[in-house]
């Protein structure tokens, strides 16, 4: 599964990622115009390219619901979290993550708490 790293999150979880088995990852700096680049942008490139993307922007989530895209979503609502500890909580659910990504459509929030999720029954 190939995940976009929008551009608040580390490049660390982007890295993390790309250690583990079936997963590859880009972080939104090294893709289109960097950090520049609009949601609308990262949102089509996603779609187009069947990626998931994981961000703490909650204008991700309401265009997820309102304009369908991006169609993969994972929002983090951590607030201020260390990177070694959303690297720990992001392993803890990966399993899960890896499961739902093989569907057309999903969302998953994590927080410290819980994580929730959607997957449209597809």
């Amino acid at each position: 599964m190939n995940f976009l790293i929008d551009v608040h999150l580390p490049i660390s979880l982007s890295k993390f990622l790309n250690n583990q088995d079936n997963c590859s990852s880009t972080h939104v700096n090294q893709i289109l115009q960097k950090w520049n680049t609009t949601d609308n942008e990262i949102c089509k490139y996603a779609d187009f390219n069947d990626w998931v993307v994981v961000t703490k922007d909650e204008d991700f989530k309401n265009s997820h619901f309102i304009n369908k895209t991006p169609k993969k979503l994972i929002r983090i609502t951590l607030g201020n979290i260390s990177n070694s500890e959303l690297i720990i909580l992001f392993n803890q659910h990966l399993s899960l993550i890896l499961q739902l990504s093989q569907k057309k459509v999903f969302y998953i929030e994590i927080s410290r708490e819980r994580i929730i999720y959607n997957d449209y029954n597809d």
